[in-house]
Protein backbone atom coordinates (compact mmCIF):
# COMPACT_ATOMS: atom_id res chain seq x y z
CA UNK A 1 0.00 0.00 0.00
CA UNK A 2 1.45 3.28 -1.02
CA UNK A 3 1.46 6.17 1.66
CA UNK A 4 1.50 9.76 0.90
CA UNK A 5 4.37 11.73 1.47
CA UNK A 6 4.02 13.06 4.33
CA UNK A 7 2.77 9.56 6.05
CA UNK A 8 5.88 8.21 4.41
CA UNK A 9 8.38 10.88 6.40
CA UNK A 10 7.03 10.03 9.35
CA UNK A 11 7.21 6.47 9.57
CA UNK A 12 10.75 6.61 7.86
CA UNK A 13 12.14 8.85 10.69
CA UNK A 14 10.37 6.68 13.36
CA UNK A 15 11.91 3.64 11.49
CA UNK A 16 15.47 4.97 11.53
CA UNK A 17 15.48 6.12 14.92
CA UNK A 18 14.65 2.77 15.66
CA UNK A 19 17.45 1.06 13.70
CA UNK A 20 19.91 3.57 12.64
CA UNK A 21 21.80 0.92 10.82
CA UNK A 22 18.75 0.69 8.26
CA UNK A 23 20.30 0.99 4.37
CA UNK A 24 18.52 2.74 1.62
CA UNK A 25 17.98 -0.09 -0.17
CA UNK A 26 15.90 -1.76 3.18
CA UNK A 27 13.66 1.57 3.59
CA UNK A 28 12.96 1.63 -0.45
CA UNK A 29 11.52 -2.10 -0.13
CA UNK A 30 9.70 -1.93 3.28
CA UNK A 31 8.07 1.67 1.98
CA UNK A 32 7.50 0.03 -1.89
CA UNK A 33 9.25 3.32 -3.62
CA UNK A 34 12.95 3.75 -5.52
CA UNK A 35 15.95 4.45 -3.10
CA UNK A 36 16.02 7.89 -5.07
CA UNK A 37 13.14 8.66 -3.53
CA UNK A 38 14.42 7.54 0.01
CA UNK A 39 16.97 9.54 -0.24
CA UNK A 40 15.15 12.60 -1.52
CA UNK A 41 13.10 12.20 1.87
CA UNK A 42 16.41 11.89 3.96
CA UNK A 43 17.55 14.95 2.66
CA UNK A 44 14.00 16.89 3.36
CA UNK A 45 13.72 15.56 6.74
CA UNK A 46 17.46 16.14 7.34
CA UNK A 47 18.57 12.50 8.15
CA UNK A 48 22.47 11.85 7.43
CA UNK A 49 23.51 8.55 4.98
CA UNK A 50 24.30 5.30 6.95
CA UNK A 51 27.66 5.60 7.33
CA UNK A 52 27.10 9.41 8.78
CA UNK A 53 24.19 7.77 11.36
CA UNK A 54 26.42 4.81 12.27
CA UNK A 55 29.76 7.12 12.89
CA UNK A 56 27.11 9.32 15.06
CA UNK A 57 26.09 6.41 17.02
CA UNK A 58 29.70 4.94 17.29
CA UNK A 59 31.50 8.19 18.33
CA UNK A 60 28.56 8.74 20.60
CA UNK A 61 28.33 5.33 22.43
CA UNK A 62 31.92 4.05 22.28
CA UNK A 63 34.21 6.99 22.34
CA UNK A 64 34.69 6.80 26.21
CA UNK A 65 34.46 3.43 26.61
CA UNK A 66 37.47 2.26 24.00
CA UNK A 67 40.57 2.75 26.14
CA UNK A 68 43.37 1.45 23.99
CA UNK A 69 42.90 3.23 20.81
CA UNK A 70 41.12 6.58 19.62
CA UNK A 71 37.80 5.17 18.30
CA UNK A 72 39.03 6.60 14.99
CA UNK A 73 42.09 4.85 14.68
CA UNK A 74 39.39 1.45 14.47
CA UNK A 75 39.01 0.31 10.99
CA UNK A 76 35.34 0.21 10.02
CA UNK A 77 32.69 1.54 12.30
CA UNK A 78 32.35 -0.04 15.95
CA UNK A 79 28.52 -1.10 16.44
CA UNK A 80 28.44 -2.96 19.41
CA UNK A 81 31.50 -3.04 22.15
CA UNK A 82 31.13 -4.94 25.62
CA UNK A 83 35.34 -4.31 26.91
CA UNK A 84 37.20 -7.45 27.49
CA UNK A 85 33.94 -9.59 26.38
CA UNK A 86 32.99 -8.95 22.55
CA UNK A 87 32.73 -5.99 19.87
CA UNK A 88 31.40 -5.47 16.31
CA UNK A 89 32.52 -3.30 13.44
CA UNK A 90 31.29 -3.09 9.80
CA UNK A 91 33.65 -2.25 6.79
CA UNK A 92 32.18 -0.86 3.56
CA UNK A 93 34.57 -2.02 0.86
CA UNK A 94 34.85 0.78 -1.56
CA UNK A 95 36.84 1.60 -4.84
CA UNK A 96 40.06 2.52 -2.63
CA UNK A 97 40.26 -0.42 -0.95
CA UNK A 98 40.43 -3.21 -4.29
CA UNK A 99 43.03 -4.25 -6.78
CA UNK A 100 42.27 -2.60 -9.86
CA UNK A 101 42.48 -5.33 -11.89
CA UNK A 102 39.80 -7.55 -10.29
CA UNK A 103 38.01 -5.42 -7.73
CA UNK A 104 39.03 -7.82 -4.97
CA UNK A 105 39.79 -6.55 -1.28
CA UNK A 106 43.35 -6.00 -0.62
CA UNK A 107 43.95 -8.84 2.57
CA UNK A 108 45.45 -6.04 4.65
CA UNK A 109 42.22 -3.99 5.30
CA UNK A 110 40.30 -6.86 6.57
CA UNK A 111 43.13 -8.32 9.09
CA UNK A 112 43.29 -4.36 10.06
CA UNK A 113 39.43 -4.16 10.51
CA UNK A 114 40.24 -7.36 12.93
CA UNK A 115 43.13 -6.39 14.60
CA UNK A 116 41.94 -2.93 15.70
CA UNK A 117 38.65 -4.24 17.01
CA UNK A 118 40.57 -7.11 18.78
CA UNK A 119 42.92 -4.18 20.07
CA UNK A 120 39.64 -1.83 20.54
CA UNK A 121 37.88 -4.71 22.81
CA UNK A 122 40.59 -5.07 25.52
CA UNK A 123 39.67 -2.97 28.59
CA UNK A 124 43.47 -1.31 29.16
CA UNK A 125 45.28 1.89 27.59
CA UNK A 126 47.94 -0.25 26.82
CA UNK A 127 47.02 -3.22 24.23
CA UNK A 128 49.47 -4.63 21.30
CA UNK A 129 48.69 -7.23 19.11
CA UNK A 130 52.38 -10.14 20.03
CA UNK A 131 51.07 -13.32 17.53
CA UNK A 132 48.22 -13.56 14.63
CA UNK A 133 46.68 -16.91 12.99
CA UNK A 134 44.44 -15.50 10.39
CA UNK A 135 42.94 -17.42 7.11
CA UNK A 136 41.45 -15.75 4.32
CA UNK A 137 38.17 -17.87 3.69
CA UNK A 138 37.23 -16.04 0.23
CA UNK A 139 37.81 -13.18 -1.78
CA UNK A 140 35.87 -10.35 -0.87
CA UNK A 141 34.57 -7.85 -3.66
CA UNK A 142 34.18 -3.56 -4.36
CA UNK A 143 30.91 -2.99 -2.68
CA UNK A 144 30.33 -6.03 0.34
CA UNK A 145 29.75 -5.36 3.71
CA UNK A 146 32.11 -6.98 5.87
CA UNK A 147 30.72 -7.37 9.90
CA UNK A 148 33.58 -8.26 11.66
CA UNK A 149 32.55 -10.44 15.66
CA UNK A 150 35.10 -10.16 18.23
CA UNK A 151 34.74 -12.49 21.44
CA UNK A 152 37.67 -12.32 24.08
CA UNK A 153 37.97 -16.01 24.36
CA UNK A 154 41.02 -16.18 26.99
CA UNK A 155 41.75 -13.72 29.69
CA UNK A 156 45.18 -14.70 31.02
CA UNK A 157 47.14 -13.52 34.27
CA UNK A 158 50.52 -13.22 32.35
CA UNK A 159 49.50 -9.91 30.79
CA UNK A 160 48.18 -11.75 27.42
CA UNK A 161 44.21 -11.99 26.24
CA UNK A 162 43.29 -14.06 23.20
CA UNK A 163 40.99 -12.56 21.15
CA UNK A 164 38.69 -14.40 18.10
CA UNK A 165 37.63 -12.47 15.26
CA UNK A 166 35.24 -13.79 12.65
CA UNK A 167 34.49 -11.70 9.82
CA UNK A 168 31.00 -12.22 7.23
CA UNK A 169 29.39 -10.68 4.63
CA UNK A 170 25.81 -11.78 5.02
CA UNK A 171 26.36 -15.00 6.60
CA UNK A 172 29.11 -16.41 4.81
CA UNK A 173 32.56 -16.33 7.05
CA UNK A 174 35.41 -14.43 5.20
CA UNK A 175 37.99 -14.08 7.35
CA UNK A 176 39.36 -15.79 10.71
CA UNK A 177 41.88 -14.39 12.64
CA UNK A 178 42.94 -15.94 16.43
CA UNK A 179 45.15 -12.60 18.10
CA UNK A 180 47.38 -12.79 20.82
CA UNK A 181 47.11 -9.47 23.07
CA UNK A 182 49.59 -8.19 25.44
CA UNK A 183 48.20 -5.83 27.67
CA UNK A 184 49.89 -3.62 30.58
CA UNK A 185 47.87 -4.85 32.95
CA UNK A 186 47.27 -8.62 34.93
CA UNK A 187 43.75 -9.63 34.76
CA UNK A 188 42.82 -11.59 38.45
CA UNK A 189 40.30 -14.74 38.17
CA UNK A 190 37.65 -12.63 39.72
CA UNK A 191 38.05 -9.85 36.86
CA UNK A 192 39.68 -7.48 38.54
CA UNK A 193 42.71 -6.24 37.09
CA UNK A 194 45.81 -5.24 38.94
CA UNK A 195 48.68 -3.40 37.03
CA UNK A 196 51.39 -5.49 35.95
CA UNK A 197 54.33 -4.92 37.74
CA UNK A 198 57.49 -6.06 36.66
Amino acid sequence: MRRNKRERQRLLQATIEENPFITDEQLAEKFSVSIQTIRLDRLELSIPELRERIKHVAERTFADEVKSLPIEEVIGEIIDMQLDESAISIFDVKKEHVFKRNQIARGHHLFAQANSLAVAVINDELALTAKANIRFMRPVKEGERVVAKAKVKNLNENGRTVVEVNSYVGQELVFQGEFHMYRSNVVKKDGEQNENRN
